[in-house]
């Protein structure tokens, strides 16, 4: 099969995009659990929260780095493959991720270093101030990010010019377009609840191994508390956004929900295969009515079909429809263990149920699968524009040929899998080891146990075989 330079820069980009998102995603979760636990043991004193605190803390920089990497390599894509675009949307999108490098960015690396090394070197306060200023700066980048993000699907505040491009008239409704609050809430809820089952996965893993390990059970109650709680707001989240993307962007609700016709009192299809050359959706298993009840929250209201819009509108309803209900589909099973962890929390068997542990296990990995089938269904329910409604993927690339696209994409294939795959196995070996053991040997400026003596905290008593500071 052939393909063109632009199939192929879009599977660049989308090859790219997947693997930076899951880091992110991680990591603003990573952050704000990290002040958390600090903050708990400012608060309480328990050691336990800082061993925990010390365990995720290896962690995080290796993340952390990666999404920064994977980063930077997609910025430079807008140059190489999609000149056009950059140079109609520059005025308006160039500033926007100009404020996230000067405002986050900078804000993540300053206070990076203190939170790695400071641990018994400065303050406890300004410590954990640091830990949170990480923490803000990962949340504040996602809020540049994703306003660029939602400009793309709901532009908003500006003009065209001459020339074509977008001239920005009001930042504010620049910033704060109508898919952005939604999307803003939406993304962040997501990133928690990913870093949550992975620490919940890590707790439950070890639990596994010995349901007495106190770390393992800071970690699993916590995550299982996160899960119980913020899921079903998720959910809520998720319903106002797809009502607000109904309103902006009906061709992509469309999609998601498999109708070619749009009707009245639509039903909702759990399943089936839809067909974009014979414009219908074939072996549909639908539930009458409900689709208009979810997207109109009313019995008879009319949902939009894709022959409501130009043929050549028309996002890929194959890709997004069964995007859209892997998302749903993970969304309800983090309910479902939520609910049930509260219901072992009740009867005391939390920790003592393997069964649970397994799924909690089992169910480690997937806020990433979520992410990435909800971008999938955000990206590809955008086509075939670059930016919604005024500017199209065909016109946004730049004249460079086939042959080179897919040169470079075959390198970041390799060098991608190479690079994060380390990364990646780093960051599992790291989790695999027991947490508030020690195993590793005390750390620089980590407290030592005397014959007789046991330092009450890791910021009152230093390891005095290193030279003093």
């Amino acid at each position: 099969m052939d393909f063109t330079a632009v199939e192929l820069a879009r599977m660049q980009f989308a090859f790219t995009v997947s693997f930076h998102i899951i880091f992110p995603s991680f990591t603003i979760g990573l952050a704000s659990y990290l002040m958390v636990l600090e903050g708990l043991w400012l608060a309480t004193r328990r050691e336990i929260y800082l061993a925990t605190f010390k365990f995720w803390l290896k962690i995080f920089p290796v993340a952390f780095g990666m999404g920064v990497v994977s980063g930077i390599v997609m910025t430079y894509q807008f140059g190489t493959n999609w000149s056009v675009f950059s140079d109609k949307t520059g005025p308006v999108l160039g500033p926007l991720m100009g404020y996230e490098v000067l405002s986050a960015f900078f804000l993540e690396a300053g206070f990076l270093g203190i939170m790695l090394f400071g641990l018994n070197r400065v303050g406890r306060r300004l410590h954990f101030f640091a830990t949170a200023m990480v923490a803000f700066g990962t949340a504040l980048s996602g809020f540049w990010i994703l306003s660029v993000n939602s400009w793309m699907q709901t532009p908003a505040g500006h003009s065209i010019n001459a020339a074509g491009q977008f001239i920005p008239e009001n930042w504010f409704e620049i910033i704060f377009n109508p898919s952005f609050p939604y999307r803003f809430v939406h993304m962040m809820l997501a990133a928690y609840l990913t870093t949550a089952f992975v620490v919940g996965a890590v707790g439950a893993w070890h639990l596994l191994k010995d349901k007495t390990n106190p770390g393992a059970r800071i970690m699993l109650s916590m995550a299982m508390w996160m899960a119980a709680i913020v899921t079903p707001v998720q959910i809520m989240a998720g319903d106002m956004h797809g009502l607000n993307t109904l309103e902006h962007q009906p061709a992509k609700i469309a999609a998601v929900e498999g109708h070619f016709e749009g009707e009245r009192g639509a039903p909702l299809l759990l399943f089936g295969i839809p067909d974009m050359e014979a414009a219908e959706t074939r072996y549909k298993v639908e539930l009458p009515k409900l689709g208009s009840i979810i997207l109109t929250h009313s019995l008879d209201g009319r949902v939009p079909g894709l022959k409501d819009f130009p043929r050549e509108d028309w996002p890929n309803a194959t890709i997004v429809f069964f995007s859209f209900r892997v998302m749903v589909g993970i969304g309800f099973l983090m309910l479902g263990l939520g609910v049930w962890s509260l219901y072992l929390r009740w009867r005391g068997r939390l920790y003592d149920t393997p069964l649970f542990k397994r799924a909690a296990l089992l169910m480690g990995p997937s806020g990433f699968v979520a992410v990435l089938a909800g971008w999938i269904t955000t990206e590809v329910g955008r086509q075939p524009f670059t930016v919604y409604g005024l500017l199209r993927t065909s016109e946004s690339h730049s004249p460079v040929d086939a042959p080179a696209v897919a040169t470079s994409l075959l390198v970041f294939i390799v060098v991608y899998f190479i690079v994060f795959g380390i990364g990646t196995y780093y960051m599992l070996r790291a989790m695999g080891h027991t947490p508030g053991t020690g195993e590793d040997g005390p750390e620089r400026g980590e407290p030592t146990r005397a014959a007789g003596v046991t330092p009450v905290s890791a910021y009152e008593a230093r390891d005095t075989t290193q030279p003093a500071e």
